[in-house]
């Protein structure tokens, strides 16, 4: 049974709770032990909550026994990406920068997750200070893939993946800049979901690129998405509606994100369409030029505002940081001021101009990624190999990080082999609604 349990999705658990099947104290402590037996555990969490995730249980289960909880999701156990402040532990965002580092309160999303009855099992390890999309991070910890041991599982949100993809929670919460809620849930075959910028708080986050950062979930199903999503935002959880695909429109994304696919993540992407056509969508390829002016812009954008935002600690002691990953934050030493307003400048433009291309498309349909997870040894061993496994990584994510949409992966037939869909800003709801349809078709 507990096997079961660990298995099962978030939402699935919260139904047993309400049926009185388990106590949100007796899977919190499921929960808990597995962690403590689970070999690759310390290679996951950063550090376990238990006294607080205790508390919350209990409290969780006595609304169980009253008949008043707060929601779907009120007594279930979930990790934290190890730069959400958490009040009284260790928040390091994966950096020696921050050893040590105790904040005094919650970062805003995770009160609201706490006031919807979430219970915080703990936080995963990450790339440090969240800038790489695979999960390698030699300063503390690097998280497996599911699929392959020996490879990463995809960052910044590593551990995040990890802790689901391994049973040791039952979902999980990260951020994603370029892609690193999708990246390790596509590597771990797992559903991500990217919000819109500025849609969820990121009072309490550790910044990277503030203009980019989001926050959203890593779990087992779109109805877990949709409701980590509404207990994120404080909002009431949304109803998925199974309105089919026929008649649906996408728009596969021919432009820059079918290039130099490995086979694996073709194949998966090839057989899902075809799932999708079979259920009577619309699929056409549409080249969307925009994409291609944006990438150039990417380097100047991400990095000078990293690096604004670290400059002080990586001049001051560099030799703290992992070089592949100073190396990149160094880049946006070499910008100007003029060129950056310019970049941004050009970019609304672009974005602009992208909206009109697709607004005849539900959504915009590419691979998660054109790579599987790459080996640990060769990462490591080889810089050259390390940066473009990373840039090849986070190549299709990005395009929806640059375009400021919604972004869900879903998984494939294939292992580490994710389908990305694509809405405008803010067109959650639409986005999970198609999510779950596509879902269905899939499995």
């Amino acid at each position: 049974m507990s096997q079961n349990l660990l298995e099962s999705t978030a939402t699935d658990l919260g139904r047993l709770i309400e049926a009185g099947e388990i106590s949100p104290s007796e899977l919190t402590q499921t929960y808990l032990d597995a962690i403590d037996a689970h070999p690759l555990a310390h290679r996951i969490y950063a550090r376990t909550t238990p006294e607080r995730a205790i508390y919350e249980a209990s409290t969780a289960t006595a609304r169980a026994v009253q008949g008043t909880r707060y929601g779907p999701l009120d007594g279930v156990p979930i990790s934290w990406k190890d730069l959400f402040d958490t009040d009284g532990e260790g928040t390091e965002a994966g950096s020696a920068f921050l050893k040590s580092r105790v904040p005094r309160a919650d970062a805003e999303v995770l009160k609201n997750a706490t006031s919807g009855g979430l219970v915080c099992l703990g936080k995963t390890h990450m790339s440090e200070l969240a800038f790489s999309g695979l999960g390698l991070n030699p300063v503390t910890q690097s998280p497996p893939c599911v699929n392959d041991p020996n490879a990463v599982a995809g960052g910044s949100s590593s551990g995040a993946a990890a802790s689901v993809a391994f049973n040791i929670a039952a979902a999980a919460i990260g951020s994603d800049t370029g892609g690193s809620v999708r990246i390790p849930s596509a590597w771990n075959d797992l559903v991500g979901l990217k919000t819109t910028s500025g849609l969820l708080s990121l009072k309490g986050v550790v910044p990277l690129c503030a203009k980019f950062d989001t926050v959203g979930p890593l779990c087992r199903s779109v109805e877990d998405a949709a409701n980590l999503f509404a207990a994120l935002g404080g909002t009431q959880a949304m109803q998925l509606q199974n309105t089919g695909l026929k008649g649906k429109r996408f728009a596969i994304c021919s432009t820059l994100a079918l290039d130099t696919l490995e086979d694996a993540p073709k194949n998966a992407f090839m057989l899902a369409v075809q799932s999708l056509k079979d259920a009577g969508a619309i699929v056409e390829e549409l080249d969307i030029p925009e994409i291609n002016s944006a990438m150039p812009l990417a380097g100047c954008l991400f990095t000078t505002e990293a690096y604004a935002q670290w400059q002080s600690e990586i001049d001051t002691t560099p030799e703290l940081m992992y070089p592949a990953i100073r190396d990149r934050f160094l880049i946006g030493k070499t910008f100007s001021g003029y060129e950056y307003v310019q970049a941004w400048q050009k970019l609304d433009q672009l974005r602009e101009s992208y909206l009109k291309r697709t607004a005849g498309y539900d959504a915009v349909l590419l691979p998660s990624s054109p790579i599987l997870p790459p080996n640990v040894e060769k990462l490591e061993q080889d810089s050259e190999y390390y940066i473009s496994a990373n840039l090849l990584a986070l190549r299709n994510t990005r395009i929806g990080n640059l375009m400021g949409l919604c972004g869900l992966t879903l998984p494939t037939s294939l292992p580490s082999c994710g389908l990305m869909i694509c809405c405008s800003p803010f067109e959650e709801r639409k986005l999970l609604t198609l999510g779950a349809n596509i879902e269905a078709v899939l499995k």
